[in-house]
């Protein structure tokens, strides 16, 4: 459920960014296009100039903060399914159940260490360049942490009860989801100044001299 509400939820704030591309572009309008199929991909391809121009031009704390919502849903998300597949077998792609001895090591174990590693390498290098990239391996850490929260609350293995596939994990991947969006329609906007022309409202003329 919160995977498929963070699909259709990206794609929505994706379609309406390309209606409003599509309008104030270069692409030509659906009923003045002689290919639509054309026009489309041209305002596709549009839109995307407008999501890179906002990331590129926003702060880096904000492109940090950005990168450390997204990889946290992601990496929830992935972790849940992930240990999902490995129930019914061995081995899923490079992924499998880690043993040390009898003692079965969670996945919160390396979330954990990815975590407190990019954190103290923000905190040392204080270079506003890297902290983009420390925050993916950041938000991927807490992903990976949180997406166990219930069994380190209880201090007990309840991953697959109702404990462990609710609560925390559905909050907390919502409000990341949610602040991720937030973020992303910031970029889209600064996007929308670097790359499409001046929206100028009907019946307000331009004069050039």
């Amino acid at each position: 459920m919160l995977g498929g509400a963070a699909l259709v939820t990206t794609a929505g704030v994706f379609a309406v960014e390309l209606g409003r591309v599509w309008r104030r572009g270069s692409a030509p309008l659906p009923l003045e296009a002689d290919n639509v199929l054309d026009a489309a991909v041209e305002a596709a391809v549009e839109t995307t100039d407008v999501v890179v121009a906002g990331y590129q031009d926003a702060p880096a704390q904000e492109n940090a903060l950005f990168n450390l919502f997204l990889s946290f849903v992601i990496s929830l998300l992935a972790s849940r399914g992930i240990a999902y597949l490995l129930r019914e077998r061995q081995r899923v792609g490079p992924f499998r159940n880690v043993r040390w001895g009898e003692r079965h090591i969670h996945h919160f174990v390396p979330g954990i260490a990815l975590a407190f590693v990019s954190g103290a390498a923000a905190i040392v290098t204080r270079n506003e360049e890297l902290e983009p990239r420390l925050a993916l391996i950041f938000g991927t850490g807490m992903g990976m942490t949180m997406d166990e929260a219930a069994l380190l609350l209880e201090l007990d293995d309840v991953y697959w009860t109702e404990e462990g596939l609710l609560g925390v994990q559905i909050g907390a991947g919502l409000v990341a989801l949610l602040g991720a969006l937030a973020i992303g329609l910031r970029f889209l906007q600064r996007g929308e100044e670097r790359v499409l022309p001046p929206n100028v409202s009907p019946g307000q003329e331009v004069l050039f001299n």
